[in-house]
């Protein structure tokens, strides 16, 4: 039951978090720079933002010098989380993101008596490959994680089908603590452009398809570009990837690239990160949006394209079908461990939309019309501060 006593009480939130503007390379930075953005406009309600990282002049930064940063990454976080704890007296509520931040919450729970809720992004249990990345700091991202959102008072579900893995991962949990509110998107500063500029830098000439992510392995680029040497060689692919998370999948990517380039000269591969303008201007006049993610809690990159009025393909993993609408918005793909089919049913979509521009213009404006009436930040930001006021 929400606290209507306490609706106009002044509530300051310790917001944790591993990324923070400018340095943001994943879904979960985006969502809580928009969030703190969203809440801001509540008189009720003040953010304090504790960061990792060099300094900021928003934010309450920490990191880690000499020895200490040559040491594993998760050990690093539970040292970095460790001081972020002990710096949020004062605060209403601990407000953590990914597992990177969660020990903090959780630590301040327990020191300060204070409710700490989790926003679910992404699970370790069902990213199995961040061992590759983390070599034995996965057990330790894993036991955070676990002791964090059994302990926490409430937990955030960015969609429905996050909502699921998180009752499956976590049995303990109790499923009335597990509430969904889905990522937002801005659609002013994701709207369609008519600039062409980005194209043109980059030599993109026709029609066109892209990618944007991040190299790793549940973004399931690997398997789009297998799946690229069956669509019309008519097409462009423009892949705005980089930063591997980890030596193999790099390494993996960049062969895959380099033999479909041999064969294709309409392969464009951008490894640095897009300045704003860039990216809306490529999403716009993009045919499609490609998201073959094998595992994906919600994607806001599709709500992205969307935004632009792009018409998105995409694998049918858990919660993208909560954002895009299945032959209405773009086209969703069955993932398979059989992936031989996948690809080929991935492409069969890729063509499907790529040869018939009305359809993707369609799709494309169902889309925008989509983001606009389901996933404002001024209706996430309500229903967060309504779990806040839940919980003191």
């Amino acid at each position: 039951m929400i606290n209507r006593s306490a609706s106009n009480t002044k509530v300051t939130i310790g917001m944790i978090t591993k990324e923070w503007p400018p340095h943001i390379y994943g879904g979960a930075g985006v969502h809580v720079s928009n969030l703190v953005e969203a809440l801001g406009k509540n008189p009720n309600v003040g953010t304090k933002v504790h960061c990792f990282g060099p300094q900021r002049s928003d934010a309450f930064n920490y990191e880690l010098g000499g020895e200490f940063a040559r040491i594993n990454p998760a050990l690093q976080a539970l040292l970095i989380d460790s001081d972020i704890a002990s710096k949020l007296q004062g605060c209403t509520i601990a407000h953590s993101h990914t597992w990177y931040a969660n020990f903090a919450g959780y630590l301040a729970s327990q020191a300060l008596s204070i409710p700490h809720i989790v926003t679910a992004h992404s699970l370790e249990p069902l990213r199995p490959w961040k061992a590759e990345q983390l070599g034995g700091g996965y057990a330790i991202s894993s036991w955070v994680e676990k002791l964090s959102y059994e302990s926490a008072a409430a937990i955030i579900a960015v969609s429905d089908g996050m909502r699921n893995d998180v009752l499956n991962a976590y049995p303990n949990v109790d499923p009335n603590k597990v509430h969904t509110i889905r990522n937002g998107i801005n659609t002013e500063k994701f709207a369609p452009s008519q600039d062409s500029a980005a194209p043109e830098k980059y030599g993109i000439s026709g029609p066109y398809a892209l990618f944007v992510g991040r190299i790793t392995r549940q973004k399931g680029l690997a398997h789009l570009l297998r799946a690229w040497k069956q669509v019309s060689p008519e097409f462009s692919l423009v892949l705005a990837a980089g930063s591997p998370d980890e030596p193999a999948i790099g390494a993996e990517v960049e062969q895959l690239i380099a033999e479909l380039s041999a064969i294709r000269r309409n392969i464009y591969w951008i490894k640095e990160m897009l300045p704003h303008a860039e990216l809306i201007s490529l999403l716009t006049h993009a045919q499609t949006f490609l998201c073959p993610s094998i595992y994906e809690p919600l994607g806001i990159v599709n709500l992205e394209a969307m935004a632009c009025e792009t018409a998105v393909v995409a694998s049918n993993v858990g919660g993208i079908p909560e954002v895009v609408v299945d032959k209405e918005t773009g086209i969703l793909v069955d993932f398979s461990h059989d992936h031989e089919a996948f690809e080929n049913n991935f492409a069969t979509a890729i063509n499907a939309v790529m040869s018939d521009s009305a359809v993707a213009d369609r799709y494309g404006k169902k889309g925008r019309e989509r983001t606009i009436a389901e996933f404002g930040w001024d209706k996430v930001a309500t229903q967060t501060i309504n779990l806040y006021r839940s919980v003191i």
